[in-house]
C-alpha cells in the first residue's frame, strides 16, 4: 500500500506565524493514516521540501518534525528530496509533500465489504483541526484578528491551531491484531460526512449522533467567530473525530477499552443501518 499527500494551507498559517515544528507530523500523518484504514502498516516514508532559499533553521524545524510523525507511526525515514528554485516561493515560503509506504497480507485488507446493518462506528478523537479547513480557518482569523498569544482553554492560541496532527497507527494496529476491524476512514478533508462513505457498502448508511462525542473549544470558536451553519461545519471540519472504526456490535465494548488503553480517546458515535432509497451513505442527527 502506499499513499502521498501534502499539508495543505496550514502552510500559511505556520509560514504567518513563523512555527514550522509541528507541519512535519501533519505531513506524515496524513499519508500514513490514509495507508492504515486499509490495514497497512507503514514501513518507510519519504518526503520532498520545495522552496526558494533555504532557510537551515526552518527546514531543521520542519525535518524535526518529520521525525516525530515517523517514530509515532513506527515507521522509517529513508530519505527525500530538498530542492531551492529561486523565484518559485516567496521567501520564507516552502512547500512540502510526502511519501509513504506500507504492506498488509493480501488476505487481511480492509476495504468495508464485511460491513453490516447493526455494526457500531467508533470515533477516534482529533488533536485539534488536523490538516483540514485551513483555508477557512485563515479567514475566520483574518476577519476575527485574534491576539495568536492569548490564552486558549490553557495553551496558547497558536498552539491550538497548529497542533499537530494525531497519528493513529500503533493503536489502530494493536487492535487489529486482537479483533476484527471491519472498517475504518481517517477523517480528512470533506469531514465525517464525505469520509465515512469511502468505506461503507452501498446497501449500507452510517448514522451519526453529533450528541455522542463533545465539540471540542476550537470548533466552537472557529463556528461562532465564522458563523458557520452545523452543516458546513461538518463538511469542513473534522469536528473533534479523526478516525472512524467501524466493528461487529459485539466487539464495540472490548475494542473500545483496548483503544482506550492504547492511550486514544474514544466514543461510540454511532450505527450502521441499512440505506433507504435516496439516502446519503452517512447521516449525521
Amino acid at each position: 500500500m502506499s499513499g502521498t499527500d501534502g499539508v495543505g494551507t496550514k502552510l500559511k498559517l505556520a509560514f504567518h506565524l513563523n512555527q514550522h515544528d509541528t507541519v512535519g507530523q501533519d505531513l506524515v500523518a496524513m499519508s500514513v493514516n490514509d495507508i492504515l484504514v486499509q490495514g497497512a502498516e507503514p514501513l518507510f516514508f519519504l518526503d520532498y521540501f520545495a522552496c526558494g532559499k533555504l532557510h537551515v533553521d526552518t527546514a531543521t524545524d520542519v525535518i524535526k518534525g518529520i521525525a516525530q510523525g515517523c517514530e509515532l507511526a513506527g515507521c522509517a525515514l529513508i530519505g527525500g528530496e530538498t530542492a531551492e528554485m529561486p523565484s518559485m516561493y516567496p521567501d520564507g515560503e516552502y512547500d512540502l509533500a510526502g511519501f509513504a509506504v506500507g504492506a498488509v497480507e493480501k488476505s487481511k485488507i480492509i476495504d468495508g465489504s464485511t460491513i453490516r446493518p447493526g455494526d457500531a462506528v467508533l470515533g477516534l478523537a482529533s488533536s485539534g483541526a488536523h490538516s483540514n479547513g485551513y483555508s477557512l480557518l485563515r479567514k475566520i482569523i483574518e476577519r476575527g484578528n485574534p491576539d495568536m498569544d492569548a490564552d486558549f482553554y490553557g495553551k496558547p492560541l497558536r498552539d491550538v491551531l497548529m497542533a499537530p496532527t494525531r497519528i493513529y497507527v500503533k493503536p489502530l494496529l494493536k487492535l487489529m491484531e486482537t479483533l476484527p476491524v471491519k472498517g475504518m476512514a481517517h477523517i480528512t478533508g470533506g469531514g465525517l460526512v464525505e469520509n465515512v462513505p469511502r468505506v461503507l457498502p452501498e446497501n449500507v448508511t452510517a448514522i451519526l449522533e453529533k450528541s455522542a462525542w463533545p465539540l471540542p473549544p476550537l470548533f466552537q470558536w472557529l463556528q461562532r467567530e465564522g458563523q458557520v451553519a452545523e452543516a458546513e461545519m461538518h463538511r469542513v471540519f473534522n469536528c473533534g473525530i479523526g478516525m472512524a472504526v467501524v466493528v461487529a456490535e459485539t466487539d464495540a465494548h472490548s475494542a473500545m477499552g483496548l483503544l482506550t488503553a492504547a492511550g486514544e480517546t474514544v466514543y461510540r458515535i454511532g450505527r450502521i443501518e441499512t440505506r433507504q432509497p435516496g439516502q446519503a451513505q452517512t447521516v449525521v442527527v
